[in-house]
């Protein structure tokens, strides 16, 4: 199966439309900030993103916490209402796809990433363990991925993500290997597509391995290549489990450091220098290399690929638009390489 080039989502906005964009999302004038995020789309598929998430530019909480808690929506305290289980950025994103259709004659393939119930509990209710509302947080997750799924629309939705970032990583977590297993089981159980789960650490991999609605577990193996190690091919085999690995470096401050002490400067404030971190360092040639790596480790089971995470902190448009587009002329070196 060919390796598909995916990103995490999180995207720049342009310079100087950071307050404006965010109250629009706050006051519901979602009609205001449509452009930009179809340009954003637009950006993805030109950087040659097989399955581009929509641009997510709001606090990857508050989006669905927003809708969640609003007493407008709820159907129980923590249980959104079938009706108001919409990600909004689906709806802006149509006339990219309609676009699409019109020049390849076929629909646009996209990603849709949807905080987990894990997450959200942690931001409401942090190291306490009430097992009833994670219930009710995955089910009301599973109502986002289900209305996802069923907009009529002119593109597919190919992948669903159900991003976790905090498993493995957060001492917070209260709850015990089961108890996760289960949320993660309601929070995709209405997903008939592939589902993979984003994580920061892959220290606890294989409770996304367990669950039945995740077959994709991601790896942020650019920034951090040792976490491939800490895979073993026979639990992906055992589970049924593929791997989306990170291929390119987002963590934007590690890299700018190793900029600053290599120059002593600032590239923030002298930023003649910021765009080495495309053109030196996260190169397509470098991007090809781990992603050889990778697969020489575990071959076909490596189902998609992308940059580590999202590229909001990254600030410029036509940066972060550059790593993406290095990445997708690693992934197509790659491909020329197996073929």
């Amino acid at each position: 199966m060919d390796i598909v080039f995916d990103d995490i989502g999180s995207y720049p906005l342009p310079r100087g439309e950071e307050s404006r964009v965010q109250q629009a999302f706050a006051d519901k004038r979602y009609g205001d900030i449509t452009e930009i995020i179809c340009d954003a789309m637009r950006q993805k598929i030109a950087a040659g993103v097989d399955a581009p998430t929509y641009p997510q530019f709001q606090d990857m909480n508050q989006q669905f916490l927003r809708i969640i808690n609003d007493p407008a929506c709820d159907e129980a305290p923590f249980l959104v209402n079938d009706t108001c289980a919409e990600i909004i950025e689906l709806h802006a994103i149509e006339p990219v796809a309609r676009e699409y259709f019109e020049e390849k004659g076929e629909r646009l393939r996209i990603r849709v990433c949807v905080t987990g119930a894990i997450e959200l509990y942690l931001n409401q209710f942090g190291s306490t363990a009430y097992t009833d509302i994670l219930e009710l947080f995955a089910r009301s997750i599973d109502r986002f991925v289900k209305n996802a799924l069923d907009m009529r629309s002119s593109f597919e939705v190919s992948v669903i993500s159900i991003d976790e970032p905090s498993i493995g990583v957060n001492p917070d977590i209260m709850f015990d290997d089961d108890e996760i297993v289960h949320a993660l089981n309601r929070s995709a159980k209405s997903s008939r597509v592939d589902t993979e789960i984003h994580l920061h650490s892959p220290i606890h991999y294989t409770i996304a391995c367990e669950s039945d609605s995740i077959n994709v577990v991601g790896v942020e193996s650019a920034a951090n290549p040792d976490y491939l190690e800490l895979i073993d091919k026979n639990d992906l085999k055992q589970y049924d489990t593929f791997l989306r690995v990170g291929v390119a470096r987002t963590d934007i401050f590690g890299m700018t450091a190793e900029l600053n002490e290599r120059y002593g400067t600032n590239v923030w404030k002298d930023t003649s220098r910021l765009s080495e971190i495309v053109t030196a360092m996260e190169t397509p040639d470098t991007i090809a290399k781990r992603l050889e790596d990778a697969y020489g480790r575990f071959g076909d089971l490596i189902r998609y690929a992308g940059p580590d995470c999202g590229l909001g902190a990254w600030q410029y448009q036509d940066l972060a638009y550059q790593l993406l587009a290095n990445t997708g002329r690693a992934i197509s070196m790659f491909r020329r390489g197996v073929s």
